[in-house]
């Protein structure tokens, strides 16, 4: 029953009804008596109505500064992701739980071994990552150019994927099982330069790795 609903029953007439049926047997109950024990039974029914309410803020009190706290740490984090990202040429792109970092990651034609041009940059997302907000979970997306089959493309985009996910794993010091590597190799949507491939330099844009921090997931 409602709180809104409790109160409305405390003055209504029906509650009158459960106390005559009590004392029923008796045949001279004095009106003051019976006051007495509807007033009793009011007093017992609002207390279980505050005690009900103060309960029921407490624990909106409690989802709202847990909330806050998300926001907070989210908010924090985006600001030192994107001074980085002004450091290092990178991009934030913030979607409802998550913040994609388009670091410049990128590998050569049929390659995933990390540079340490990429173990630099990673070491510094890492530390951002460590003290703003190291239970967030991040998913490691690799990429390819739209040259080769489309298996072999998924493939290589996934090696590309894990060697960053290691490293974060490993030296990078964030939680093994907060970060996924997925690939979408060639996927047309998501190449930067559409057409463009190797060998050579050409299409290098499209040979790449995002980083992609989820904090609804965490």
């Amino acid at each position: 029953m409602s709180a809104a609903l409790f109160r409305s029953y405390l003055s209504s007439p029906a509650l009158v009804l459960p106390l005559v049926a009590l004392v029923g047997g008796c045949a001279h109950v004095k009106p003051e008596q019976l006051e007495t024990e509807l007033s009793g039974l009011r007093a017992e029914l609002r207390g279980e109505i505050s005690q009900g309410d103060q309960a029921l803020a407490g624990r909106v009190t409690d989802l709202q500064g847990r909330v806050d706290g998300l926001a907070a740490r989210t908010d924090a984090l985006e600001r030192e992701l994107t001074r980085l990202g002004e450091e290092l040429d990178a991009t934030v792109e913030r979607f409802e739980e998550t913040l994609r970092f388009n670091m410049p990651l990128y590998f050569g034609f049929d390659e995933a071994e990390l540079t340490e041009a990429h173990r630099e940059m990673l070491d510094r997302f890492a530390g951002v990552v460590r003290e703003y907000y190291s239970d967030c979970t991040i998913t490691v997306e690799g990429f390819t150019d739209p040259v080769g089959g489309v298996e072999y493309n998924r493939a290589l985009g996934l090696r590309r994927a894990e060697a960053v996910r290691a490293w974060l794993a490993g030296e990078g010091g964030l939680t093994g099982d907060r970060l996924r590597a997925v690939s979408y190799g060639e996927a047309s949507p998501r190449l930067i330069a559409p057409g463009e491939h190797g060998p050579g330099s050409k299409g290098w844009e499209n040979r790449r790795v995002a980083l992609v921090v989820d904090h609804g997931g965490a």
